[in-house]
């Protein structure tokens, strides 16, 4: 299954990820995709679990497409997304790890460390992560087992 790129695509970032997420959306916007943005909004210091929860839920609830969190090590919003019902927050550091989490694990959420990867790169990834269908089959066993509920 594909993304329904129709929805908004839901983004968020502390303030180690601000920049990034500034680029990523301006290039999402320049494509033509409606970007809700969760902030942050400056570089000022903040607590990442206040952005990661709003887009963890809109695309839970099936507002947004996917979304997409970065922050300095993407741990913490990969976190914080994943206590979520129904969320496949996946880290990735380049475009093949983008691929496989959305066509082995039907990942949601792309968590970007921005630390780590140039903003290139990461516009990269979420190309990848968009674009990349789940291969459903023997990996759908195995994402149905993720959830505890």
């Amino acid at each position: 299954m594909q993304f329904e790129l129709s929805k908004p695509i839901s983004i968020g970032s502390d303030h180690a990820g601000y920049e990034f997420k500034q680029f990523i959306a301006d290039f999402l916007r320049s494509e033509g995709f409606v970007v809700r943005d969760n902030g942050t909004h400056s570089k000022d210091s903040v607590d990442y679990p206040d952005f990661a929860h709003p887009v963890a839920e809109q695309v839970e609830s099936g507002e947004a497409a996917y979304g997409i969190l970065i922050c300095g090590s993407a741990n913490g919003v990969a976190m914080t997304a994943n206590k979520h019902a129904g969320i496949r927050a996946a880290i990735c550091w380049n475009e093949e790890l983008a691929s496989l989490a959305r066509a082995h694990n039907d990942a949601n959420i792309l968590c970007i460390p921005a630390r780590f990867v140039s903003q290139e790169i990461a516009v990269q990834m979420v190309k990848v992560f968009q674009s990349s269908p789940f291969e459903g089959g023997r990996h759908q066993s195995r994402v149905s087992k993720i959830s505890s509920c």
